[in-house]
């Protein structure tokens, strides 16, 4: 009786949890018994608690369930629809009738509806028919476990894993197995030999990014996951979306099981106690030599044909040979095979080149199989700096999330290539809107936005993140402009990281010529006001319209003619003339607010210079702007020939300015 009483606890609890927390949560960790799952075709309860979606019974039956309630899969952000992140874990175990054999397999399922009316057994794993198949309002996404190889849907072998959308053409797919945390080395799983398997899927909402995991059941999570995608399912999934799980067998009879789930949105699934899982039935045992002899056979014979197909496969695929090396685990970046951003890029034709840097070309792109418009910057991997800056880029921005930040959405390491894939900002860069003339000219106050939202970025990066990051190349065109004309800072290639209180100790000279404070000359070590100083001309340059340093100009250096204006006490006379010379009250006051704000933060003294913290209080209106100190300002250029003599030995041309960071020799 006490037996009875405790086990109906247990099922309530898990009922409670599922029902508690709204949709969006549920956790079934001692069995399915008395549970509200929505079951059709062959599946059923067993009596201890199992999921059994199809019998040993009959041959080509279909197995259904799925939660009764549906998810909550879209939700609005700032008025646009977003579909958030999820987490579901689940164990599995695929029993055949006879040790060896297999019947198809399983899939987990988002699908708009618990019935899948008209799916076939065999191949199509009760999802879709051969008329369905495909079909892009299907607005279905499947994990499948296949233990039959079709060839017609392409699948790689008779053992595999696979995401599929709207078909069972896998997307992308893998051996069933996991990647030791050990040594990394790949260890194969058997779906079918009867062993409970546990298995993760997350979906990021943010990036779009779908991985799976799997392991034995006696294992933990495996850092490294089997399969890592993108699938956009803003585009496939309705408002509320099922969740549940579809198997089918064939000519052969195999029963799937499954033995404890659970599901969470915007979190980590809650873990499954593995010790509370119901027990699967003992496999039938296989005492007949001759088979186990056939069955060797069997298998040598397909181990010399996997050789044979590896070595086919592998010379097929040198052309996209990626690297794959130990720190590559340690990072938040999503990794992207090389040859979905060669058919994106269009082969990396010229056509699609968007800028070209100091360290190599930027081209647009839309990803095959996402269909998201990306940017993709290819960076040389034959010199020491271009390695250097592609790790620094992956190891900090590919971490960072904020949305004043262009987004990293994944990278590419190719023998020969690194690649970094961000955000497609359709405005291109903020330095094309300033100088020269640009064919839209930005009001005052897309460009007071725009400075705010860059001063956010750097106070984020300076005081609100886990870790102090010194950016070190802040200037306008590193700031990037979406199709609203926000601006968002990017290029991290120098960007340096270290714990808050601690000292960088980067004595390392980068930057841009125009940009870089003067105790860098003397000291070689950068610092938040290294950044605030870059910041500062930033600053200015928005207001003026105009580079730090323009041989052209009759004054060469920016910061020094605005100090020179402001002493003479006729500080508007910098201002862009493409912003006119009328201007309202508030805005007279905004723009002075800038250019005085540009000037403390170039001040000669870095100890004079405000942090961000405080550079955020004052473009808010938070506290009064303090004095300029006169004496802390930059000295005019005076002669004719100190001023040709550093145009060309100082500071460069113009032309080399907007293209090339200097690299001092340092530590």
């Amino acid at each position: 009786m006490l037996s009875r009483i405790m086990l109906l606890l247990l099922l309530l609890e898990a009922s409670f949890c599922s029902q508690e927390d709204g949709v969006d949560n549920f956790v079934y960790n001692d069995g399915f018994t008395g549970l509200n799952l929505t079951i059709n075709g062959a599946a059923e309860i067993t009596g201890n608690g199992l999921l059994k979606l199809t019998p040993t019974t009959a041959l080509n039956q279909i197995g259904h369930a799925f939660f009764p309630t549906p998810m909550h899969f879209k939700r609005s952000d700032d008025g646009k629809m977003v579909v958030p992140s999820f987490s579901t874990t689940f164990v599995i175990a695929f029993v055949p009738q006879k040790k060896g054999s297999s019947g198809n397999g399983m899939a987990f399922v988002i699908s708009p509806s618990k019935e899948l009316v008209g799916s076939k057994p065999s191949q199509f794993l009760g999802l879709f028919n051969t008329s369905t198949n495909g079909i892009a309002s299907n607005n279905i996404t499947a994990v499948e476990f296949d233990t039959i190889r079709n060839e017609e849907l392409l699948d790689i072998n008779d053992n595999h894993v696979g995401i599929n959308v709207n078909g069972l053409t896998s997307i992308s797919s893998f051996p069933a197995g996991y990647y030791s945390d050990d040594n990394g080395g790949f260890q194969n799983i058997s779906l079918e030999d009867g062993n409970r398997l546990q298995v993760w899927i997350e979906y990021s909402g943010a990036t779009k990014n779908l991985t799976v995991t799997m392991a034995s059941i006696k294992m933990k999570k495996p850092h490294r996951p089997l399969l890592s995608t993108t699938v956009d399912l803003t585009t496939l999934a309705f408002d509320s979306m099922y969740v549940g799980f579809s198997a089918a067998t064939g000519t052969i009879l195999t029963s799937h099981y499954v033995l404890g789930w659970s599901f969470k949105v915007n979190d980590q699934a809650e873990p499954l106690d593995i010790s509370r899982l119901p027990r699967l039935p003992h496999l039938p045992k296989n005492r007949s030599k001759l088979i186990l002899s056939g069955v060797a056979a069997t298998l040598v014979i397909v181990l010399l044909l996997v050789v044979a197909g590896v070595s086919v496969a592998v010379i097929r695929r040198l052309k996209f040979r990626e690297i794959l090396e130990d720190w590559e685990r340690q990072i938040g970046a999503h990794r992207i095979l090389y040859k979905d951003l060669f058919m994106a890029t269009k082969g990396f034709k010229d056509t699609e080149v968007i800028g070209v840097g100091g360290f190599g070309k930027v081209y647009k792109g839309i990803l095959p199989v996402s269909k998201i418009q990306v940017a993709v910057k290819k960076v040389a991997d034959n010199f020491e700096e271009g390695t250097r800056q592609f790790l620094a880029e992956i190891s900090s921005l590919g971490r960072i999330r904020d949305r004043n930040f262009v987004e990293l959405l994944g990278y590419c390491r190719r023998k020969g290539e690194l690649l970094l894939v961000y955000e497609f900002m359709p405005n291109c860069s903020l330095d094309r809107f300033l100088y020269d003339q640009p064919r839209t000219t930005l009001n005052w106050s897309q460009r007071f936005k725009i400075t705010k939202q860059v001063a956010s970025g750097l106070f984020f990066l300076h005081e609100r993140w886990i870790q102090t990051v010194l950016h070190r190349d802040i200037k306008a065109s590193n700031v990037l402009l979406d199709s609203e004309f926000n601006g968002k800072l990017g290029d991290f290639g120098l960007s340096r990281l270290y714990d808050h209180g601690s000292d960088p100790q980067t004595t390392r000279l980068v930057g841009t010529v125009g940009y870089m404070a003067p105790e860098l000359n003397r000291t070689g070590k950068a610092t938040k006001g290294t950044d605030v100083y870059a910041f500062g001309i930033f600053l200015l340059e928005v207001v003026g319209g105009r580079r730090p340093m323009d041989v052209r100009a009759e004054k060469l250096v920016l910061v020094e003619w605005v100090s020179e204006c402001f002493r003479d006490g006729r500080i508007l006379a910098v201002v862009d003339p493409k912003l006119g010379t009328r201007f309202q009250a508030a805005e007279r006051e905004e723009i002075e607010l800038v250019l005085k704000l540009g000037l403390l933060c170039s001040l000669d003294s870095e100890a004079e210079r405000p942090t961000m913290g405080q550079v955020m209080r004052y473009l808010n209106r938070d506290c009064p702007l303090p004095e300029v100190p006169l004496d802390g300002l930059r000295t005019t250029v005076s002669t004719q020939t100190s001023r040709r003599e550093g145009s060309q030995n100082l500071f460069m041309s113009s032309a080399s300015l907007h293209s090339v960071s200097v690299l001092v020799s340092g530590r």
